[in-house]
């Protein structure tokens, strides 16, 4: 059998990212397609900034203001906040989220910016350094070992996975899917990852066009200590 998979190494220069006060957010477009925008405008109900949309890292760090506020990308920085166009795909990120990562995925319905969003909490607090953030977005369970931590998913579910390792070093991971209606237990992946203690990560388990085996994607989140100034 052909096993499908992106393998995960944490090397944190492919996601770096500089820690900054107040609310911030990193940005990832899963499954764009090839005519799909590289760069866009993050307007947050009073300023616009330019951002990226990449693919196969997660974005750099950006800073938004404190607040409730209503989040939308737009091929354009408006020259006012009233011309923004109600259509253009948005989120709304509560005042309690202080850090999240905005997960864009394509929307050919939307004639205004083809894309659509979602808001991921990914408050220090709840999904901690060392710690893996699964998304199983396939109709399959998925389960197995990685490093010392076992992992259970259910269809169509996400999971906070404690650190598979103590310390940076290199972990095995082994896991299997199982089919909607079949009790049979398929090969995923039979790998070594490698462990940052400094690096969260984000996961997900996708499905592959014309393929019976997910796909797993990786993406390591360190970011540099904001240094104190003096």
């Amino acid at each position: 059998m052909r096993f499908i998979i992106t393998l995960f190494c944490a090397l944190p220069l492919l996601a770096m990212g500089e820690t900054k006060s107040g609310r911030t957010c990193r940005i990832l477009f899963l499954g764009a397609p090839a005519d799909a925008p590289e760069k866009l405008q993050l307007f947050d109900g009073q300023a616009s900034q330019e951002v990226e949309l990449p693919q196969m890292n997660l974005s750099p760090v950006y800073k938004l203001p404190a607040g409730e506020l209503v989040i939308r990308l737009l091929t354009t920085a408006p020259l006012k906040p009233g011309e923004v166009i109600p259509n253009a795909p948005k989120a709304a990120i509560p005042e309690a989220m202080t850090d999240f990562y905005l997960l864009v995925s394509s929307d050919p319905a939307n004639k205004i910016v083809p894309v659509k969003l979602q808001v991921i909490d990914a408050d220090a607090a709840k999904f901690r350094k060392g710690q893996m953030l699964w998304f199983n977005l396939t109709a399959n369970s998925v389960g197995g070992q990685v490093g010392t931590e076992e992992l259970a998913m259910a269809a169509n579910s996400k999971t906070i996975v404690n650190a598979p390792a103590s310390r940076n070093e290199d972990y095995n991971v082994n896991l299997s899917f199982r089919i909607p209606g079949n009790e049979v237990l398929y090969p995923l992946c039979e790998t070594k990852w490698q462990h940052d203690t400094r690096s969260r990560s984000v996961l997900f388990v996708v499905s592959v066009d014309g393929g019976r085996t997910p796909r797993i994607l990786g993406f390591p989140d360190y970011r540099e200590e904001e240094k104190s100034k003096r």
